[in-house]
């Protein structure tokens, strides 16, 4: 579904081409270029784009297909990049992607399954025309500048659950199998991230520095910027990684020790009964010549002696701690 269709001359929009009238458009306004936005494109238009912007088909099927990795690719003057688009969902993190053309005089973005638009850059873009005087390259550092600002509140999210978690997991009566449900299920959020954001630092590497890609060049000082937020969000997730780890082995560790002391609290009990029974099968036995059997207080004196001994039991067990 064609979302925008604009053509841009000296940062100021001059045009809204239909898909079929992208070209002529483009010859009207030679020094300008065009901008369009797909959401979940049909086979037909992405044909029709193909068609008026000579896209390169290798990258065109990619876009058609989806579940790309995050990449970029040259095909001449023509840069193609693949992005995740990360939202929360019922099951987690929600996988999107978005597919880039960028030609000397076009920019075409391809969103798949998601919800997350671009109107927002592309408003902000239009309200400082010198930014788009910059041409397609300032589009693509635009797009991938707010795909990379998303997944920061998704890594403050992580943390902020993670935190809340160590505060409450020494707490007596916790739910362990609960604690570590969570904290699998955030390792998979934190997995879902890294996979969106580690090869994208790559893509961004790649974008400044060294043989940059005709479109980027100008702008590699912006692109520089998407790699430093890359790389801190990187080392935050590796940090929280490590936290995870951490935090599930503390999680066994307790439900190892509780397992001990209830180990111990049995043991101690039984060990309590088991004097009662004892001294109550050796009155049990009878025998003939047995003076406790014939005695006035021999059952006083066997109560109190099975109360003594598993009184002094008992308060050995508490001093051990094992009660």
């Amino acid at each position: 579904m064609l979302i925008n269709s604009a053509v841009y001359d000296d940062g100021r929009m001059v045009a809204e081409p239909a898909l079929d009238d992208v070209s002529e458009a483009l010859q009207a306004h030679e020094k300008g270029f065009v901008w369009i936005a797909l959401r979940d494109p049909t086979d037909d238009e992405l044909t029709r784009l193909q068609h008026e912007l000579d896209l390169p088909p290798l990258a065109v099927e990619d876009a058609r297909k989806g579940q790309q990795r995050p990449k970029v690719e040259e095909y001449g003057d023509i840069t193609f990049a693949a992005m995740h688009l990360l939202e929360t969902g019922l099951d987690g993190l929600a996988v999107g992607e978005v597919h880039v053309f960028v030609g000397p005089r076009f920019v075409v973005s391809v969103r798949h399954r998601s919800q997350q638009g671009f109107l927002g850059v592309r408003d902000r873009a239009e309200r400082e025309p010198e930014l788009l005087r910059q041409g397609p390259g300032f589009v693509l550092y635009a797009l991938m500048d707010a795909v990379v600002d998303r997944y920061i509140p998704l890594m403050d999210d992580i943390d902020g659950a993670l935190e809340a978690l160590e505060a409450t997991m020494f707490q007596p009566g916790q739910d362990r199998q609960a604690v570590v449900q969570q904290l699998f299920a955030l390792k998979q959020q934190l997995a879902t991230l890294r996979h969106a954001v580690t090869p994208l630092l790559e893509v961004a590497a790649r974008l400044h520095g060294g043989r940059v890609p005709v479109v980027c060049k100008a702008l590699q000082e912006y692109f520089r910027d998407v790699y430093d937020h890359l790389v801190r969000l990187q080392a935050s997730i590796d940090a929280a990684r490590e936290t995870i780890i951490a935090a599930t082995q503390v999680n066994l560790t307790l439900v190892s020790v509780e397992e001990s002391l209830v180990t111990k609290r049995l043991a101690a009990w039984a060990a309590i009964f088991a004097a009662s029974t004892a001294l109550a099968g050796i009155w049990g036995m009878n025998f003939d010549k047995m003076p406790e059997l014939k005695w006035v207080y021999g059952y006083p004196m066997a109560l109190a002696t099975i109360v003594l001994v598993s009184g002094a039991l008992y308060w050995r067990f508490k001093r051990l701690r094992w009660l």
